[in-house]
């Protein structure tokens, strides 16, 4: 295993720019995809997020260009870097522009949200690399400003977030006009199936790097969940960053329109706080990441568009204030702490609504993530293990034993207590009574409504008509009125006459009557009738 950079076959330019940027050990990403990269090898690697995966494939790249003394050709870049937010595509060029900075390897990015003529006039100046996103990549290459064909290079960097965000079908309109020959690279933090798949269909004899499992979180993260109400949820922040120890805090939410509202609402409040999110131009996301990488800012509420690569040193806190539907979004999210060997904290709100995507997570990384009880805004309620199981199971009894030691389908007969339990509506058991029973009270007096003659009577038959109704009237005497009833049997059912007649209404405005039974039979259709003149036929011409 190689322990230093100076066991790398390493030209002196690049070496002396990682002493510059205090780099002295490879990680081990870095150290197992550097010597197979600098042979040419197509790459497939796996590795944490802050583990360095820029580096690992940025300074074989770079070497490689060096030492092959191409020039830069107008509109034709020698290599390309896909990335799949802006913030991404900055911090690579970022990068590279640091470990490059002794060679003559030029490099540009290009993405949309800005103008594309500084990006044109780059690329027609020449670049050896390309950094972009899918997208405006894809407009240049339409309009005639790129040109992939001298393609030596193809990295696609964090390949399951290209998945995630829908680019799938732009990269592999991307691949299809890529040269054959070429050296393919693909890096991530994750790694499903589906990018399995595409990774099996596109590298040719590759290499693959699994640093640590897929789907992995860092190991000086310390994790932590809270279960709260989602009302709550708000005081429950402001008493963590009432601690001092959070100096430089990312809260996750899911939405763009819940981060805006929040941070505003926190700077409204005195604090030093701000926001990121895709409604934002690329100009105010990048001085708001500047003041927070700078200090000048202590909270940054952002959505998941700063989960992936964004590198931001001694960030301490990390605050899921929604727990994300994408199990693989959590680890990126927690992620942006600990980096380069730091350490940090990871806190978690659940409400009950989010239950079930909190073990979806923990079915990810394969870790129990413990439950911090000790604050005043804790809920009972979504914590009860019983409530747990039955969000966890969605009220099906299966196999095993719970944490309590019975058996999961005794829990699940058993896991609703009897005062929550529905009571079933029983039916009254007292004698049903005529309807004659309560036509006249115990003084006599007749009731409004009552039935008087006919009805549901010992004496009278089932086909006998209701006769009268008795009724109140405004001065109180009763009196009687005959029923709806009388008489339907004799009349039958009621029903509309059909008529004759039909209405029309001429070119004049004068609507005419016209007797459907003398108007003549229409003709067949295509053939003319003798009293109208050919052209009012129906047969199209």
């Amino acid at each position: 295993m190689i322990k230093t950079f100076s066991e790398l076959a390493l030209i002196p330019e690049i070496a002396s720019a990682l002493r510059k940027m205090n780099y002295s050990e490879p990680t081990p990403i870095q150290a197992g995809a550097i010597p197979p990269l600098l042979e040419g090898k197509d790459l497939l690697g796996c590795a944490q997020t802050g583990t360095g995966k820029t580096a690992a494939f940025g300074i074989p790249l770079i070497q490689q260009l060096h030492t092959s003394g191409a020039r830069p050709i107008p509109n034709h870049p020698l290599a390309l870097i896909l990335a799949p937010t802006r913030e991404l595509v900055s911090q690579i060029a970022e990068n590279l522009g640091e470990i490059g900075k002794q060679t003559r390897i030029r490099h540009t990015m290009i993405y949309g949200g800005v103008g594309q003529r500084p990006q044109i006039a780059a690329l027609t100046r020449g670049v050896h690399i390309l950094i972009a996103t899918p997208g405006r990549l894809l407009d240049l290459v339409g309009q005639g400003h790129l040109n992939l064909t001298q393609l030596r290079h193809f990295v696609l960097d964090e390949a399951d977030r290209m998945l995630d965000l829908g680019f799938m079908p732009d990269i592999q309109r991307i691949v299809r006009i890529l040269p054959r020959q070429r050296q393919s690279i693909f890096l991530s933090a994750t790694m499903p199936p589906p990018i399995e798949a595409l990774a099996a269909s596109l590298l040719q004899k590759h290499v693959t790097v699994m640093v640590a499992p897929p789907a992995t979180t860092a190991e000086r993260v310390k994790q932590r969940v809270m279960f709260v109400a989602k009302g709550n949820k708000r005081k429950l922040l402001d008493l963590i960053l009432a601690d001092k120890s959070a100096s430089r805090v990312l809260v996750f939410m899911k939405t763009k329109h819940g981060a805006d509202r929040l941070y505003k609402s926190m700077a409204q409040c005195g604090l030093s706080a701000d926001g990121i999110h895709s409604g934002r131009s690329q100009n105010a996301r990048q001085r708001v990441l500047n003041a927070f990488r700078n200090g000048e800012v202590r909270v940054l509420v952002c959505t998941d568009v700063a989960a992936r690569g964004i590198d931001i040193d001694n960030v301490t806190h990390v605050i899921n204030y929604d727990v994300p539907h994408d199990p693989d979004s959590y680890v990126h999210r927690i992620g942006r702490t600990a980096r380069a060997g730091a350490s940090g904290e990871s806190i978690t709100f659940c409400d009950s609504d989010e239950y079930s995507w909190l073990q979806e997570i923990e079915k990810l990384i394969d870790q129990s993530i413990p439950v911090d009880t000790d604050h005043p805004f804790h809920a009972p309620d979504v914590a009860d293990e019983e409530v747990q199981f039955f969000t966890r199971n969605q009220g099906r009894p299966t196999k095993g034993r719970t944490k309590s030691g019975r058996s999961k389908s005794e829990s699940a007969t058993s896991r609703r207590p009897e005062s929550r339990r529905p009571e079933r509506t029983k039916k009254s058991s007292r004698p049903k009574a005529s309807r004659d029973s309560g036509a006249e009270s115990s003084s006599g007096a007749i009731k409004s409504g009552a039935v008087i003659g006919g009805g549901k009577n010992p004496g009278a038959t089932k086909s006998e008509p209701r006769k009268f109704v008795a009724t109140r009237t405004e001065s109180g005497e009763a009196k009687e009125r005959k029923s709806t009833y009388e008489g339907r049997e004799e009349r039958g059912p009621s029903r509309k006459k059909k008529t004759s007649v039909k209405r029309r209404r001429s070119l004049s405005g004068k609507v005419k009557k016209i007797n459907l039974m003398d108007a003549p039979k229409r003709p067949a259709r295509g053939k003319p009738s003798a009293k109208r003149p050919a052209k009012y036929s129906s047969k199209r011409r």
